[in-house]
Parts: C-alpha cells; sequence; structure tokens
C-alpha cells in the first residue's frame, strides 16, 4: 500500500467535504501514522440503499484505502427509536423484525463498495440494551432541555408548538455514547447530523476519552432536485435497482442537477470532471457527460458489461425501439377478454385502474407501438404482444 503523507491524506479526506472539524485536530490524529477508528453510523429504516447513502459510504472508502479501520455501525437499536434529524413530527417506530430484516439487506449492499475484509460491522444493540434504566438515566443526566433544544429541528418545532416526544431526546445523547463505547477517532455523517456527531466529542470528553473528530457530507438531492434523495418520497437511484433503471434515472436528472451528482458521486479525478465541465463550456451536449457518468456509477454497482448493455438499451428506448430481454407475462384474460386497464394493473404496471385511465387518456400506453387511445380497448385470447407505459415500462404479454 501507498504511504501517503498526513497532508496529503488531508487533502482526500477534505475532498467533497462540507467541514472537517476540528481540521488541526484530525491532521495531529493522520501524523500519528496508526490506523484511525473511522466510525459511521446507519439506522436501518428502510430496506435499500440509495445513491444518497453511498455519498457516506464512497467516504468511508477512501478512509479505508488510506489504511484505516471502518466500523459501519447498524443502528439496530436506535432505528427503535427512529432519528428524529429534519423531522417536524415525532416518527413512527419501527418494529425489531423490521429493523432486523433491513440491517441483514444493508450488510449485503454495502460491500459493493466497501472492502469486506477490511470493515468492522457492529450493532449497538450490543452494548445500548446493556445500558438498563440506570444507565439510560445517567446519560440523560449528562445534557440539559436547554442544550437539546439549540438543535435547529427541535427548536423550530418547540417555537410552533409541535409535539416533541421525550424519548426522541435520548436519540442524540445514544448515538454520541456509540462513540464513546467504540473509540471512534473520526466520526463522519450529513450535514444534518452535525447536531449528533457534536454530541459524541462531548460525551468522549465527559467519559474523559481522546475526541473524535468529525467529517460532514452535503446530501444529495434527489431526482426532483429539491428535497433530499429518499425512497419514501421516491426521488431515490437504488444501488440494487436494475441496470437500465439506473441509467435511465441517471439521464432523466436536469442538466445543472448533473454537475452535484458528479461532484458527490463520481470517483474520477477532479481533472477529469474538469475537463467535462470544458467540454460543456465548449458547446458540447450535457447529455454526452451524463452517459459517460451513468456508465461509471452502473458499472460500480454492476458490471462493465452491464453498464454498456444499458446504455444501448437506453438509446432502443429514445427513438422509440424496444429493449431486449423483454419480462414475458402470462395473463388469463378469460373468454370475455381483458380491458388495457385492468391488464396494466394485473402485471403491476400500474397502481390502479384509475392510474391506467389517466396513462391511456394523455396517450402513455402503447401496444406494439401503437398509442392506445380507447380506455375501453381490450385484448382477447391466445395473443402475443409488446405493452409499453411511458419510456421505461416493456413487458411481453402472452394470453
Amino acid at each position: 500500500m501507498r504511504i501517503v503523507k498526513a497532508e496529503e491524506s488531508l487533502k482526500i479526506i477534505a475532498r467533497g467535504a462540507d467541514e472537517v472539524l476540528v481540521e488541526s485536530e484530525l491532521l495531529k490524529k493522520l501524523e500519528t501514522g496508526k490506523p484511525l477508528r473511522i466510525k459511521a453510523g446507519f439506522d436501518p429504516t428502510a430496506p435499500d440503499l440509495h445513491l444518497g447513502h453511498t455519498v457516506l459510504i464512497n467516504k468511508l472508502r477512501q478512509f479505508q484505502d488510506l489504511g484505516h479501520h471502518i466500523l459501519f455501525l447498524i443502528g439496530d437499536f436506535t432505528g427503535l427509536i427512529g432519528d428524529p434529524t429534519g423531522k417536524n413530527a415525532t416518527r413512527p417506530p419501527l418494529t425489531k423484525k423490521e429493523v432486523e430484516d433491513n440491517a441483514i439487506t444493508y450488510t449485503s449492499q454495502v460491500f459493493k463498495i466497501l472492502d469486506k475484509s477490511k470493515t468492522e460491522v457492529v450493532f449497538n444493540s450490543s452494548w445500548l440494551s446493556k445500558l438498563g434504566a440506570d444507565g439510560m438515566l445517567k446519560l440523560a443526566a449528562t445534557h440539559t432541555v436547554a442544550r437539546m433544544l439549540e438543535r435547529d429541528d427541535f427548536s423550530k418545532r418547540y417555537k410552533s408548538q409541535q409535539p416533541i416526544a421525550i424519548h426522541e431526546f435520548m436519540y442524540p445523547l445514544l448515538q454520541g455514547f456509540d462513540s464513546v463505547e467504540l473509540n471512534a477517532d473520526i466520526e463522519i455523517g450529513g450535514t444534518d447530523q452535525k447536531f449528533n456527531l457534536l454530541m459524541g466529542r462531548e460525551l468522549q470528553k465527559y467519559y474523559g476519552k481522546p475526541q473524535q473528530c468529525i467529517v460532514t457530507l452535503p446530501l444529495l438531492e434527489g431526482l426532483d432536485g429539491v428535497q433530499k434523495m429518499s425512497k419514501s418520497l421516491n426521488n431515490y437511484i437504488g444501488i440494487n435497482e436494475l441496470p437500465e433503471t439506473m441509467f435511465s434515472k441517471i439521464l432523466s436528472i436536469s442538466d445543472e442537477l448533473m454537475w452535484r451528482y458528479i461532484e458527490l458521486l463520481s470517483l474520477r479525478s477532479l481533472d477529469d470532471i474538469n475537463k467535462w465541465k470544458t467540454r460543456v463550456e465548449q458547446g458540447e451536449n450535457p447529455k454526452n457527460i451524463k452517459v459517460e457518468f451513468a456508465k461509471e456509477i452502473v458499472s460500480r454497482f454492476h458490471t462493465e458489461i452491464k453498464a454498456t448493455n444499458a446504455e444501448k438499451d437506453f438509446q432502443n428506448r429514445a427513438v422509440g425501439g424496444i429493449p431486449e430481454d423483454l419480462e414475458e407475462y402470462k395473463v388469463d384474460v378469460g373468454s370475455d377478454g381483458l380491458g388495457v386497464a385492468n391488464l396494466l394493473k394485473s402485471i403491476n404496471f400500474v397502481t390502479s385502474t384509475s392510474e391506467a385511465m389517466r396513462l391511456i387518456k394523455a396517450g402513455g400506453v402503447k401496444i406494439d407501438g401503437e398509442k392506445v387511445s380507447d380506455t375501453k380497448q381490450t385484448v382477447a385470447q391466445n395473443e402475443q404482444f409488446v405493452i409499453q407505459v411511458g419510456k421505461r415500462k416493456f413487458g411481453k404479454i402472452v394470453t
């Protein structure tokens, strides 16, 4: 492994980061030459990781490549509370079974980026569940309500008379206690986590341990370019999605948002990214850059071959072509036939027949390339055809 000087390591760590706190302390830690303990926590509140999560995971990989020890913390205990960060209402708690199931999928997905042999996966229930009532009370006694209300989201909810449950005050304390237990040298998280990350520093000091440094990373906007990427908002790109889906979603982002995605997600050198910007400034279509970037992302989570095939599939769809290897649906239409709207619902291309009706009226449904214009159109037995909804959904129907 190449020996990297402390100053050079700091530059690599700071790339793409919003803040490094405290930079002088971090430089001293790096100058020791010892592998540092890098902590990042994820509450498994949803089963799938998306590209927004990978901003942080990519940074973990950089630390890993620099020779440091990665602590991938799964908050199976804190996940039962639900992180109140950025929320204007108390989050509904998850069941233990939901958290456990989601945690399993997290560990399988994260190693698409991290080196499994160099990653320590830890679960905070290992120590938090042992605190008991006595330990919880002692932890709660380390901070005041006034200190908690300094946190922006708590303050806003309090001023607007939105309820704040007592257990939500415990969340930053428990996250901070994780750093105490793990002897973290550095903790990384999104900019919205700054209060919680600083809590780790405070509690380490309270318990007489060296204080962790903090690296905060920007939050990635979703496909809408407004809200933070989130599965619940349906503006996400999942790392387990099909190559074709990932590719087409990336191509759907605006030319302006493209640079934000490249800045936070691309592993290309800064020189390469600057060359991309120069090409666009000189008049090249930004779509060409988007294609190169999409292939990079799809290759990372699948393979280069699948990325190339996804590009071909996208080009076919763009010119009205039909992609290869269509999924086949065997549909029982009955002796009287089946309405196209009901057909779409039966193969889960829409969530309701009313949605299908709206799509048909808008010209968004085709059979063998021809628009379906009649909402009452039916299909009969012993037919085979390709049905298309919008630009992305295709299926081969056999009745």
